[in-house]
């Protein structure tokens, strides 16, 4: 019987870096080998540990990537909201080791983003795109990183661009809907882990994709799955698609 893995928890004292810790427990083939918050040394946990999962602060990811890099760690990314340069960095890094990435890492959502793929090309033309999430009053990014990424995936199948084509929210006397945009709308209240509704609204009908997220649990799960995925892996940088068989 093998070892199990070793995983450095960061952002350990924060709501998913509790669930992580507690998610592991019954999982025989992951073990906490060390966890750090704020003002802990980074490198010290490290070197104890096969593998990271970070659910910290975007500001952090560089000084997690470069630490990784230099030690040879794989890393699951859990964190949203990170800078271009923070992204070249991680970039860069999975060059030389392997890391996951994901906006969301439930199974569930991962799902939803399978099916707007799937469904954006079966529907074709003639659908007015809207994204609508919903979290808790305490979340800080808008629109969410799994709002963002739904964008990303309607403007990529209808050649769309998510930068220029996205509305975010409607206010005033904006004129009619245009055929070419996305909208985009968050909203904030209580104690919400997360919703997240894709609609394509036509004349006629609606179709409407919704995941509703009621436990942490299910992003830790969905974690420890990638991290366990993403041992013995080649340097790259993969996502829960990745993780799960989705990509085509």
């Amino acid at each position: 019987m093998s070892s199990p893995t070793k995983i450095l928890v960061t952002g350990c004292n924060g709501r998913m870096g509790q669930s992580v810790i507690a998610c592991s427990e019954p999982d025989g083939s992951i073990e906490i080998g060390a966890r750090i918050d704020i003002g802990d040394c980074l490198e010290t946990a490290l070197d104890k540990c096969d593998a990271v999962i970070d659910f910290s602060f975007h500001a952090f990811t560089t000084q997690l990537v470069t630490a990784c890099l230099t030690m040879e760690k794989p890393a699951v990314i859990g964190t949203t909201g990170h800078s271009e340069q923070e992204l070249q960095t991680i970039k860069a890094s999975a060059s030389k080791i392997p890391l996951v990435m994901s906006p969301n890492f439930s199974i569930g959502v991962n799902m939803l983003f399978w099916l707007t793929r799937k469904t954006t090309a079966i529907l074709g033309d003639g659908y007015d795109l809207e994204v609508v999430e919903m979290h808790h009053r305490m979340k800080q990014d808008s629109p969410s990183g799994t709002a963002k990424h739904l964008g990303e995936i309607l403007a990529e199948a209808t050649g769309l661009s998510y930068k220029d084509d996205t509305r975010h929210g409607r206010q005033g006397i904006v004129g009619t809907r245009t055929e070419r945009e996305i909208g985009m709308h968050s909203m904030r209240g209580g104690d919400v882990i997360g919703d997240h509704t894709v609609i394509y609204a036509s004349s006629g009908e609606r179709v409407e994709l919704t995941h509703k997220a009621s436990s942490r649990n299910t992003f830790a799960n969905g974690a420890l799955r990638a991290v366990k995925w993403l041992t013995n892996k080649t340097p790259g940088l993969y996502d829960m698609q990745d993780v799960l068989g989705l990509r085509d």
